[in-house]
């Protein structure tokens, strides 16, 4: 009768008859090996497993043992990775975390530089407004000291015009009564009423100091309206 080994993927077992590996529940990638084969073969190329997986096979007289099967030596992995893959992964990730750092810093950079240009434009704006502002403040001082001294010109000239006129009334007044203290004068001298020769010459002395007094009213009239009108054309 045909025997029959199984291996379970660490070790062998068997052997087993047909109906003994009823019992073994074997699979359809179950490998199986028989006397006379050369290689372990999946119990699903058997004809005679076809109709059960999971049925036993009954051990024969004799007892050979089939070939080990060698295992496959499955190679270090790291998170389900090769090495290889571990390390260039690993790589990759720190190439990509230090472009984003460089990025990151570079930002930050041009951040720093751009508030910078826009502090400075705002520092020169507000230069700007300042000297505007001091400029129109200048302006409107200059504006202001114009005015001050049109009206101050203004207020003297129409002072020096009401003084002038004042003097030209006292002028007339005085010069009327020069002419007519002149007048006393020549009647006085050309009296020839019958009178003491004492009482003549006292009254012509009277006379003469009034025609005096009244000369030099007149000439001091006469140069106060001259400063008054030199003043007068300054202004102008």
């Amino acid at each position: 009768m045909r025997t029959y080994y199984i291996n379970n993927g660490n070790e062998n077992a068997g052997p087993f008859t047909l109906e003994e590996l009823k019992t073994q529940q074997i699979k359809e990638n179950t490998l199986v090996w028989s006397q006379g084969m050369d290689e372990w073969k999946h119990a699903i190329d058997f004809a005679e497993f076809k109709p059960f997986f999971t049925e036993i096979v009954v051990p024969v007289k004799k007892a050979t043992f089939p070939p080990q099967v060698k295992p496959t030596k499955k190679g270090i992995t790291v998170f389900g990775l090769t090495k290889a893959y571990f390390f260039y992964a690993l790589g990759f990730s720190a190439i990509m975390i230090t472009v984003f750092i460089l990025t990151i810093i570079q930002n930050n950079k041009r951040n720093e530089l751009d508030l910078k240009n826009k502090q400075t434009e705002f520092g020169n704006v507000q230069v700007e407004l300042q000297q505007k502002e001091s400029n129109e403040q200048r302006i409107q001082q200059e504006i202001q000291k114009r005015i001050e001294t049109e009206n101050n010109n203004k207020r003297r000239k129409d002072s020096i015009t009401i003084c002038l006129s004042e003097i030209k009334i006292l002028l007339i007044d005085d010069k009327e009564k020069l002419a007519e203290a002149k007048n006393n004068l020549s009647d006085a001298e050309n009296f020839k009423l019958l009178r003491p020769a004492t009482t003549k010459e006292e009254q012509i002395l009277l006379i003469q100091n009034e025609i005096e007094k009244w000369g030099r009213e007149v000439d001091q009239l006469e140069n106060e309206a001259n400063r008054l009108s030199l003043m007068l054309e300054r202004i102008n």
